[in-house]
């Protein structure tokens, strides 16, 4: 099968004599499930941890009052002359108590991704930009684009 030949163009837009063959790296397999895995995994690398305070939820003297008293058994805050005095504490399912399964700062933050599958996924985005249909597809204007994909030299 013979391969394409491309027309360079000059930094005026004028055809010169030139012709290349096109790049093996059009040719490559368009894979966008591969791109966007790996442009997922990569972008994960950015983030910053978070997490919420250890003492979270857990910031008063709150005691269950056991068995017999027609309430939950769940913590409840000490002392009186306030409204919170009473309330149930501690608990994922009470007002101020904490978070179930508190976020921890050591959770797996950063992905690694094969060197492979990062050149695959890179040659796959590089040939899909050699295709019109894809390119308009992601709303570019490349109409008054003569010939895709585009040769330029700069003669300099």
């Amino acid at each position: 099968m013979a391969r394409p030949l491309i027309t360079v163009y000059n930094e005026k837009g004028e055809a010169t004599p030139v012709q290349i063959k096109l790049p093996e790296v059009f040719r490559a397999p368009i894979r966008p499930d591969i791109v966007n895995f790996v442009h997922d995994q990569i972008r994960r690398n950015k983030r910053q941890p978070y997490a919420v305070s250890k003492e979270a939820g857990h910031q008063t003297s709150a005691e269950s009052w056991g068995t017999g008293r027609a309430v939950a058994r769940i913590p409840r805050v000490r002392g009186g002359g306030t409204h919170r005095s009473g309330q149930g504490a501690f608990g994922n399912m009470c007002r101020g108590g904490r978070m179930f399964a508190p976020t921890k700062i050591y959770r797996r933050w950063h992905r690694k991704v094969n060197l492979g599958i990062k050149r695959y996924a890179m040659c796959s985005a590089i040939a899909a930009s050699g295709v019109p249909s894809l390119v308009m597809a992601r709303g570019e204007c490349i109409a008054s684009i003569i010939v895709f994909p585009l040769q330029v030299v700069l003669s300099g």
